[in-house]
């Protein structure tokens, strides 16, 4: 499990990203940019869980990342990983926050979502 101000600190000491909210409506929807340029390489977002797939009720908060096809391919049967929500799902993961996945390896697509987008 990982939070989202763990995400930010990581991000701010890495590349210098400090967390966009750019919809008025969805005051919570956090985009991570590169400095300059402006793209997009991260998401995080509260989505309703039934919207996800997932059991359970209210929200879960995810985490959109960038990612290699073949990267994408094997890391869609492991927990916490989906399809990208609201994204193109060949280059792009959804990894949901409060999963088991590990926080070393959400980390490393971090960088590699960043570096895909550049």
């Amino acid at each position: 499990m990982i939070e989202r101000e763990e995400i930010f600190a990581y991000v701010k000491e890495k590349f210098n990203t400090e967390p966009d909210y750019p919809w008025f409506k969805y005051p919570d929807y956090a985009v991570l940019r590169h400095d300059g340029g402006g793209k997009w390489y991260g998401l995080i977002m509260n989505v309703p869980r039934i919207k996800l797939g997932l059991t359970g009720t209210g929200s879960a908060e995810i985490l959109d990342l960038k990612c290699a096809p073949v990267i994408n391919s094997l890391l869609r049967g492991q927990q916490g990983i989906l399809p990208a929500y609201h994204m193109n799902k060949e280059h792009w993961i959804t990894i949901v926050l409060d999963s088991s996945f590990p926080k070393e390896e959400i980390y490393n697509l971090i960088n590699l979502s960043y570096d895909l987008t550049k």
